[in-house]
């Protein structure tokens, strides 16, 4: 017997339960089908817990300087056990209230299992058939292994897995020189452990500019983290003393003994088992489901959202594809992918926060530009911490005298990113902003001071 819905959505993470709760709230009866954990990657393996960690590790870290501020701390240690057991709380509080939240949701029927598709509007969880006119895909993605000499043949860890770790590692070799790497090798480096970061590309986090990853290197270096960028001959082998990274054919060592290694190369979608060619929904080369500006597949009646549809790789942007998908679908709106403004953020420390292009995306595109830089030195609010790493780029169209860009590495950076994210979404004139009067001392309060300050790109 096949079990009738006004609308399936598989996947609680972000956009799914979210979107269950509108979907309910207008009347409809809703499956929500969740296969392991409620909140997805951001609650259970990503945000949430790494974030905590990050806490952890910055609060080590700062005891550590406690004497630069004339506070003697003596000897600093890390329990490994309780820094693991403070995230895990955080993890499971969030799950445990999303879960919560969901079972007394009217409408809705959680399905905890495995769906695939039968058809293009039936599925199958473990034996249970169900079907809908309306199918919404949030089943997000995972840690991607490229085929490496003997990966198979050793222990590496991937970031759900080093999520468990409740003791030191001796030496960590973190292979991937971008944001999910970045941020574990520098947390691990302030808990204590040797860390060395393997990155096949010539410098850190690739898409961003060079002297972004010039300066981030400069931070990674500055607190004991090896970086080896150009390493072309990525290999694994057991070791006696842990696990051997081959790195380099040409240069330094060829290669890096760790206790551990850790993999983070990226993701890939959870597309691969859940019958889409049953569906006739179409993916790319990497397995992304094909989405048009309003988050439909080339099925009728099937939408994709979050992580799975390559559009967007952060819990931000999968929340605002279930903004776009509530919105067109019960309020009559024509809500579109291409009307977002992308920002995110490097939690490092001092992190990066990042809106719109960088410069030399800017730069290729043929505009003519007006480009601004200040370094963190000259912020107020960062002097006074002793913070000052790092630095602030804003990019204009000198035309249009529109913001097009910018890059905030530094303390607060995650945070006063906004303020230029919000000019750009209102689509004004950069003399907007410019002639604001922000909050003494605050790192917000430079950007008129930088905005100011841009001239004609050389």
């Amino acid at each position: 017997m096949t079990q009738s819905f006004d609308a399936i959505i598989v996947g609680a993470g972000q956009a799914g339960p979210s979107l269950a709760g509108r979907l309910t709230a207008a009347g409809m009866t809703v499956a929500l089908i969740e296969r392991k954990l409620i909140g997805g990657t951001c609650v259970n393996t990503g945000c949430m817990p790494t974030k905590a960690l990050v806490a952890s590790a910055y609060a080590a870290h700062l005891a550590r300087r406690g004497a630069d501020f004339g506070v003697n701390t003596g000897p600093v240690s890390v329990d490994m056990k309780k820094v693991r057991a403070r995230a895990d709380t955080v993890s499971t509080n969030a799950r445990t209230n999303n879960e919560t939240w969901l079972r007394g949701m009217e409408r809705l029927t959680l399905i905890m299992g495995h769906a695939r598709f039968t058809g293009p509007d039936t599925m199958e969880v473990d034996g249970r058939a169900i079907t809908a006119p309306r199918i919404f895909l949030n089943v997000g993605g995972r840690a991607n292994v490229p085929d490496f000499p003997g990966v198979n043949d050793v222990d590496y860890l991937n970031n759900v897995s080093i999520l468990k770790l409740d003791t030191l590692p001796e030496h960590l070799v973190v292979v991937g020189g971008s944001y999910i790497g970045l941020e574990f090798a520098q947390m691990y480096r302030r808990f204590g452990a040797k860390v060395t970061i393997v990155e096949k590309g010539p410098r850190l986090i690739a898409r961003e500019d060079e002297d972004v990853s010039e300066a981030m290197r400069e931070i990674m270096e500055a607190e004991g983290i090896t970086v080896r960028t150009g390493a072309e001959c990525i290999s694994f082998a057991p070791h006696r003393d842990g696990i051997e990274v081959g790195v380099d054919c040409t240069s330094g060592s060829p290669t890096e003994i760790g206790s551990h290694a850790l993999l983070a190369v990226g993701r890939r979608p959870n597309t691969d088992d859940l019958g889409l060619d049953v569906a006739g929904i179409e993916t790319d080369a990497r397995g992304y489901i094909k989405v048009d500006d309003r988050l439909a597949t080339n099925v009728p009646g099937i939408w994709a959202m979050g992580d799975c549809n390559g559009r967007g790789a952060f819990t931000h942007t999968a929340y605002n594809d279930f903004e776009i998908a509530a919105a067109n679908l019960l309020d009559g709106a024509d809500r579109k992918l291409s009307d977002r403004i992308l920002g995110y953020a490097l939690y490092t420390d001092p992190p990066l926060g990042r809106v719109g292009m960088s410069e030399s995306e800017a730069r290729k595109s043929g505009r003519k530009l007006l480009v601004s830089k200040r370094p963190m030195t000259r912020v107020g609010r960062a002097i006074e911490k002793s913070e000052t790493q790092g630095f602030m780029k804003i990019v204009a169209d000198a035309d249009t005298r529109k913001i097009l860009g910018a890059a905030i590495l530094g303390t607060g950076g995650d945070e006063a990113i906004h303020g230029i994210l919000d000019m750009m979404n209102a689509d004004v004139d950069y003399g907007v902003l410019q002639w604001a009067v922000p909050i003494h001392p605050t790192v917000s309060e430079l950007i008129p001071t930088v905005l100011g300050d841009l001239k004609p790109a050389e």
